[in-house]
């Protein structure tokens, strides 16, 4: 099979004041004038076997275009996202007994499409198809050049953003097709003023793993987050083109952290990235139906569909061993070069409420048998009572004492838009973070050893308080992989 490209392009109809765009691996091109701004990318990608599934290499038909629900994006969201939980040391002297014991649609009378092929040919421009689907009215498009295409758009009254044409030029030069979805304004629902467009999931074959990122800095005004979520049988996946790190976890944090964990988890990510230029950070792998402490509602069965099951092919009970990765990379107009490439990579460990014989927590990522790394940050409160018998036990923890409200695990969300530069790390670590060059102004002193309570899943969790990921401005592009057999 040929190597194939990937680009991709939105246009979106203005259908109300200027918003911010969220999300999506290409740019926002307006129908009627007004800037979009594009602060944070977020793609779930899944992968089975050779066989990949991403766009738009090739040209799509109607059935390989599909919207989702928006509460899906948010659940994958919420289960790998860095999470805040809070323990008690439990009695030193309290002595536990032990016993054994996937449909086409037809497209409405006012958008017929064209005969393929016409009205764009003046520009090296072909339209290679149109359908509808949603409140989207898709237009595949392939271009000789980029100076071309750039003039096309424009004429046809798309306000793209300034500078897009170098964006596009090695995408045309590729041999790749654009993917432009105009939104109709009749079929857009709002809340709160702002236009909630639904998830868009693609899928074709390539045997390249590659996600399409520079079209995306188009639309940014600073800095942008993008956030990749893969989902693959028994496989996690880091970048081969770009520095990869793992987020410092199991951090004990001071009680202030509670109100403000997205400002201070934005803090951590972005001292992680100082001290690693251009590093693509993993944030979590871990099993997708699994988790501990859980954030929210675990990904089942039917989330597994809706997000690409149903196109991947393959034995049913692969799906029951789906890793979710988590990759997070924040740069500007200037700082990513090249799109991402993907490649598998070994299991990890680390996050979890695990000791060794030392009382040390997993700090740091560990090469191990399977998948269970997390960014997980603790509220910890040290054991106040008296002390009456002769051989305490320090360090055990776990839920509160009668009369106090545990904090529900707490995951960080929406972390491009949390607050930025109004926070000391060292300030609001309870330790040392040596990795990133951080001492903590008041570390917590040490407890003596250590034995931890083991922590099921959801034993501290609770109904989570994340904003899903279709509660944006614009909707969030979901992108699926596959590759073929051969």
């Amino acid at each position: 099979m040929r190597r194939l490209g990937i680009a991709a392009v939105v246009a979106a109809a203005t259908v109300g004041a200027p918003v911010a765009a969220h999300a999506f691996c290409g740019f926002y091109i307006n129908g009627a004038g007004g800037e979009m701004f594009n602060n944070a990318t977020q793609v779930v990608l899944m992968r089975q076997g050779t066989r990949t599934v991403i766009p738009v290499p090739v040209v799509l038909k109607e059935g390989d275009v599909k919207t989702l629900p928006r509460e899906v994006f948010g659940k994958v969201d919420t289960m790998g996202a860095p999470r805040l939980v809070e323990y008690w040391e439990q009695d030193p002297c309290f002595r536990e007994e032990r016993h054994r014991g996937r449909r086409y649609m037809e497209m409405p009378s006012s958008a017929a499409p064209e005969e393929s092929g016409a009205g764009g040919a003046g520009y090296g421009v072909k339209i290679e198809a149109q359908f509808a689907v949603g409140e989207y009215n898709v237009v595949i498009l392939s271009a000789k050049e980029s100076t071309g295409l750039d003039r096309y758009l424009r004429d046809q009254q798309y306000q793209i953003p300034a500078g897009a044409e170098p964006l596009l030029r090695p995408y045309v030069e590729g041999g790749s097709k654009f993917f432009v979805a105009k939104v109709d304004p009749k079929k857009v629902k709002f809340e709160n003023g702002q236009a909630m467009l639904s998830p868009l999931r693609f899928h074709y074959d390539s045997e390249e793993f590659a996600l399409p990122i520079r079209l995306g800095l188009a639309n940014a005004r600073d800095k942008q987050d993008l956030i990749v979520s893969i989902l693959a049988p028994g496989q996690r996946y880091e970048v081969a083109n770009y520095k990869n790190v793992t987020i410092p976890t199991n951090l004990d944090v001071k009680d202030d952290v509670r109100k403000r964990f997205g400002e201070f988890y934005a803090a951590l990510f972005d001292r992680t990235v100082e001290r690693n230029p251009g590093a693509v950070v993993t944030e979590y792998a871990w099993d997708a139906s699994t988790c501990d402490p859980c954030p929210g509602p675990t990904l089942d069965g039917s989330d597994f569909a809706t997000l690409g099951t149903d196109v991947l092919g393959g034995s049913p009970d692969s799906y029951y061993s789906l890793v979710l990765t988590r990759l997070h990379a924040r740069y500007g107009k200037d700082g990513a070069p090249n799109d991402l490439v993907f490649k598998a990579a070994p299991p990890i460990t680390g996050g979890r409420e695990q000791r060794d014989g030392q009382g040390r927590l997993e700090e740091v990522a560990r090469a191990a048998g399977i998948n269970n790394f997390q960014g997980r940050y603790a509220i910890r409160h040290a054991w106040t009572g008296p002390i009456k018998c002769s051989n305490p036990i320090r360090g055990r923890w776990g839920g509160p004492p009668a009369g106090e409200q545990q904090l529900a695990t707490q995951p960080a969300t929406n972390l491009a838009f949390a607050p930025r530069g109004g926070v000391q790390l060292a300030s609001l670590v309870a330790q040392d973070v040596p990795e990133l060059a951080v001492k903590a102004t008041d570390p917590r002193p040490t407890i003596g050893t250590v034995q931890s309570k083991p922590q099921g899943c959801c034993a501290v969790g609770g109904p989570s308080n994340a904003v899903t990921g279709g509660a944006l401005a614009a909707g969030l592009s979901i992108i699926l992989l596959r590759r073929r057999r051969r």
